[in-house]
């Protein structure tokens, strides 16, 4: 009976025991592969897509599912968890470095994308030619205006994402003051609060690790399609995509990151040679979370910066500092617009600095919150994700290098928590020259 037990329990255990970065490449590359040899029989395109786009539509519902419950409780938790006791000067000096390099990070992915048009001339289309793409574009008065919610609840209901955004952090910021109340009664209730959301944070993360499992099917479903419709010219775009994230990625890393670092007196090289454990790590484990203890003691270790100020700003920058997101974000917004034929304009790029920068607040620091967070700017700037449109099928080819493009995001997600904690403790001048080579001043 054990025996038996065993074995039923053991049908699927060597599916769900795999790595799920490979399993996702492997369902890339034969989802590709079918739908080359698809593309040799023109006539078994129609009647294989209409038997097997049910698969591909069924991940990109689950997907869309999550999206505002994990946008609303992350964004809650994130905002409630900076204590207003520290929000003295390390508090604002590292919100200001955070969000201005976020900022400044889709600012790069977005250059990047307008100079290499990533999916430029493919014109995909769905079964219906949905492109997906807004009837107007709003001017930017009206896009600053729509961030705040008249009925926060209707635009729930909606899911419109900014307004969504903007409500989670207010909501979020003022439980963080309630807990600091005088008032025990307050104080509790509110910090039960913040434990609810938290937890039901967790809990979304907890279903988008439950989607993601039945990402290898869902991404194979899709690419085919889309290669059997495309064809091999498919490949062409999917490496400038990949070229232009992670181009993207080393500018902000040396240029941005490594500017500063000089702007504050410290030394470039030094960073790289004392921080590459922390680095490595993250590109390997694709999460920021997950790298955060060996993060942490090399920043106090290697970089010399007290855990006074460490263990604050670093679990802080796992939660809220998504600079390789970021980047990720521009470019595959900007890639999907080229694709389906829809080039995104000035205001829309706008809107995308603008939702991307907030959204970095509530990015869950954990493998695939990227491609979360895409349908959510997509969402914003009116390009909706709708099973068997254009835009469907380009965000596909997106999901396929997902895990590819995971690696480089999160390592330079953890460089700049780790960058950004170095330069907030050079100023309080709490930081150990030493470990920098420079004598203390």
């Amino acid at each position: 009976m054990a025996t038996e037990t065993t074995r039923r329990k053991g049908i699927m255990d060597w599916y769900f025991r795999s790595n799920l970065l490979a399993r996702i490449l492997i369902g890339l590359a034969l989802g590709a592969l079918a739908g080359i040899v698809l593309g040799f029989f023109p006539e078994a395109i129609k009647p294989y897509v209409d038997n097997v786009k049910f698969f591909g539509d069924l991940f990109i519902r689950l997907l869309k599912m999550i999206v505002v419950p994990v946008i609303l409780f992350s964004l809650i938790a994130g905002a409630a968890s900076i204590a207003p006791s520290r929000l003295g000067r390390v508090g604002v000096k590292i919100m200001a470095y955070y969000l201005l390099t976020s900022a400044l990070a889709v600012v790069i992915g977005l250059v990047f994308a307008n100079i290499l048009k990533p999916g430029l001339g493919m014109n995909i289309v769905g079964d219906a030619a949905v492109k997906g793409q807004a009837a107007a574009a709003p001017t930017l008065a009206q896009i600053f205006l729509n961030i705040i919610p008249t009925n926060p609840m209707d635009s729930l209901a909606k899911g419109d994402v900014l307004p969504v955004i903007f409500f989670a952090c207010v909501f979020g910021i003022a439980i963080s003051f309630v807990k600091d109340s005088k008032t025990p009664a307050l104080a509790q209730g509110a910090s039960t609060l913040f434990e609810v959301c938290n937890a039901a944070a967790e809990t979304m993360y907890k279903i988008v690790s439950g989607i993601m499992q039945y990402a290898p099917i869902g991404v194979f479903v899709l690419i085919s399609i889309v290669f059997a419709q495309q064809g091999a010219k498919a490949i062409g775009p999917l490496l400038v995509v990949t070229l232009t994230v992670y181009l993207g990625l080393l500018v902000h890393l040396v240029g941005s990151y490594g500017g500063l670092l000089a702007v504050f007196g410290l030394g470039v090289g030094t960073f790289f040679k004392r921080a590459n454990e922390a680095m490595i790590t993250a590109f390997v484990t694709r999460s920021s979370n997950g790298t955060l203890p060996v993060t942490m003691r090399v920043s106090e270790e290697n970089l010399g910066i007290p855990r006074t100020i460490s263990s604050f700003t670093l679990p802080l920058g796992a939660t809220i500092n998504m600079d390789g997101t970021a980047i990720y974000l521009g470019v595959c917004a900007m890639f999907i617009g080229y694709a389906t034929g829809n080039p995104l304009t000035f205001n829309q790029q706008v809107t995308v600095v603008i939702t991307a920068t907030l959204a970095s607040i509530g990015t869950a620091g954990v493998p695939g919150a990227g491609a979360i967070m895409l349908l959510m700017v997509l969402d914003s700037i009116g390009v909706k994700v709708t099973e068997g449109s254009a835009v469907a099928a380009a965000y596909a080819m997106i999901l396929g290098i997902d895990a590819l493009l995971d690696m480089g995001r999160t390592c330079l997600n953890v460089s700049g928590d780790m960058i950004g904690t170095a330069i907030v403790a050079k100023t309080e001048k709490e930081l150990d020259l030493a470990k920098w080579g420079k004598a203390r001043a």
